[in-house]
C-alpha cells in the first residue's frame, strides 16, 4: 500500500450534509433541555401558577418547531378559564403528545411513578406539577384519585391518557374507568381531546412519532429528526358533565375522543 492509500485509509469519513443536519438539530435540543432545566430550577420555586403556565406553553413550543412540527388546534374553542377544573382526557401516542397539549394549554398531567426517576425528564416532570401514579400498587390508585379530585376543586385543570399505554395513533385502545372516579367525585366537567399526526407536506396520518413496541425514546427521536416535517393537531371537544358512575363516563369519553381522532379534515 502506497503512502497516500495509506493516508486514505486513515482519514475519517466525511460527514454528510444530512448528518451534520442531525447532530446539529440535536445540539440544539440539548440546548433547549438545558434552557428548560434552567428556567425550572431559577424561576419556578417563587413565580405564580400563570407565568409558570406561559413559560411551560412557550418552551413547549419551542420543542416543537425544534423537532418541525406545526401545532394546529380543531374543534370546540377553549381558553384557560373554559377548561379550569376539568379533567382532560386523550388517546396518547407518544411522549411528545405533553409537549403539544402543553404548546396548546398547559395542564396537569398523570404519568406513571418509573417516570420520576427517569434522568432528567423526571425532574422536569415534578417541576411542572406532573402527579405521578404507581400502578401497581391498588393502595395508591386511591391516593391518587383523592389528589386529581382535590386539585380539580381547586381549579388545576389535569390532564390523563385512559388508554395506560400508546398506541400507533390510528386505532383507540379501551379507557380503563378507574381515572375517572376523580371527576365522578369532584363533580368536575371531562374534556375530550384527541392528537393526531400528519406529514405537512402530503396531509398523510402517520405514526413516525409513535412510541411503541421496543422502540426507545432516542428511537422516535430519531426517526422524528430524520423524517419530514410533521403537523400535530390537537382536536377539542365539547365539556361532559360528570352525570353519570364512572364507568358510563369513561365509555362516554371513549366515544367522545374516538369521533375526533375519525373527524373529517
Amino acid at each position: 500500500m502506497t503512502g497516500i492509500d495509506e493516508r486514505m485509509a486513515s482519514a475519517p469519513a466525511e460527514v454528510s450534509l444530512p448528518q451534520r443536519r442531525h447532530i446539529l438539530r440535536k445540539l440544539r435540543l440539548l440546548v433547549h433541555l438545558v434552557e428548560g432545566l434552567a428556567t425550572c430550577a431559577l424561576l419556578f420555586w417563587w413565580i405564580g401558577p400563570v407565568r409558570k403556565q406561559a413559560l411551560i406553553q412557550r418552551w413547549s413550543r419551542k420543542l416543537l418547531a425544534l423537532f418541525r412540527f406545526s401545532l394546529v388546534v380543531h374543534g370546540e374553542p377553549a381558553q384557560g378559564k373554559d377548561l379550569a377544573g376539568s379533567m382532560l382526557v386523550s388517546n396518547h401516542v407518544s411522549w411528545i403528545d405533553i409537549y403539544a397539549i402543553n404548546s396548546w394549554h398547559p395542564p396537569r398531567f398523570v404519568a406513571k411513578s418509573e417516570i420520576r426517576s427517569w434522568p432528567v425528564i423526571g425532574w422536569l416532570c415534578a417541576q411542572t406539577g406532573v402527579l405521578f401514579v404507581e400502578r401497581a400498587r391498588k393502595r395508591d390508585a386511591h391516593r391518587i384519585m383523592h389528589d386529581i379530585a382535590h386539585a380539580l376543586r381547586g381549579g388545576d385543570a389535569i390532564c390523563v391518557f385512559p388508554e395506560g399505554t400508546t398506541s400507533d395513533g390510528l386505532q383507540l385502545l379501551p379507557f380503563h374507568a378507574n381515572l375517572f372516579q376523580a371527576p365522578v367525585s369532584a363533580g368536575a366537567p371531562i374534556r375530550p381531546l384527541a392528537l393526531r399526526y400528519r406529514v405537512a407536506a402530503t396531509g398523510e396520518l402517520t405514526t413516525i412519532p409513535a412510541y411503541i413496541g421496543d422502540l426507545s425514546m432516542m428511537d422516535t427521536i430519531n426517526a422524528i429528526l430524520n423524517g419530514p416535517p410533521l403537523v400535530v393537531e390537537v382536536l377539542v371537544g365539547p365539556a361532559v358533565a360528570p352525570e353519570m358512575d364512572r364507568r358510563a363516563l369513561a365509555a362516554h369519553s371513549q366515544e367522545a375522543v374516538a369521533a375526533l381522532i375519525n373527524r373529517a379534515g
